[in-house]
């Protein structure tokens, strides 16, 4: 299935759906789901900066970042505007929190979505002053269902509950990020959601 959806950043509007299924990209005009750069990890000493769309492919990159470059402890998040395929996230993010990793927004970062999700595998956690760190529902094409829409216990709920409760983070947080914002928009959590939800151990905001 394919679905498009506008996700706000800080210059330009992006297109990301939050979907364990496929998305469509969508910049300022509709783009094949192909056209979009996926995740790269720029390495310097013990740090690795995080930039690109996640995909199938992050598992792999995940264990290539261990395998070649094992002195990594943090990775940085500057710019992952979200997913385009959750089940690779979720099973790359199990990765992050058994290999140690510390992950941080800087000041300057933008995650949203699934890129929110990935970052909540960090052993320790932090957003600097001035991070934007968005949710929203997630969906799953055009006729597909939608998160916000299904009671609360449907099965399609699990996937993140049991992600959630693995990663420490109470699914008050899953609930939340269902009624924060519609699949075309994102909400850009405050601090104080930061804090409330457990998506942060440790904020500068």
């Amino acid at each position: 299935m394919v679905a498009a959806m506008n996700v706000p950043k800080r210059t330009t509007t992006l297109s990301l759906l939050h979907t364990g299924v496929f998305v469509l990209i969508v910049f300022s005009a509709c783009i094949t789901a192909g056209d979009y750069e996926p995740v790269v990890f720029a390495v310097d000493g013990d740090t690795a900066t995080m930039t690109g769309v996640i995909d199938h492919s992050i598992g792999e990159r995940v264990r290539s970042l261990r395998a070649d470059h094992p002195q990594v402890t943090t990775i940085v998040m500057l710019d992952v505007p979200g997913s385009v395929d959750d089940e690779a996230n979720l099973a790359a993010a199990r990765l992050v929190r058994d290999y140690g990793y510390h992950t941080v927004v800087p000041a300057n970062g933008t995650i949203a979505s699934g890129g929110v999700d990935f970052f909540i595998a960090g052993v320790t956690r932090t957003a600097e002053s001035g991070a934007m760190l968005g949710v929203h529902t997630w969906g799953s094409g055009w006729l597909g269902p939608v998160g916000a829409d299904l009671p609360r216990d449907h099965p399609e709920h699990i996937r993140y509950l049991d992600y959630y409760a693995q990663m420490g983070v109470p699914a008050e947080f899953y609930w939340f990020t269902l009624e924060a914002a519609p699949v075309q928009t994102v909400h850009y959590m405050t601090a104080q959601e930061l804090r409330r939800y457990g998506v942060v151990t440790d904020s500068t905001r």
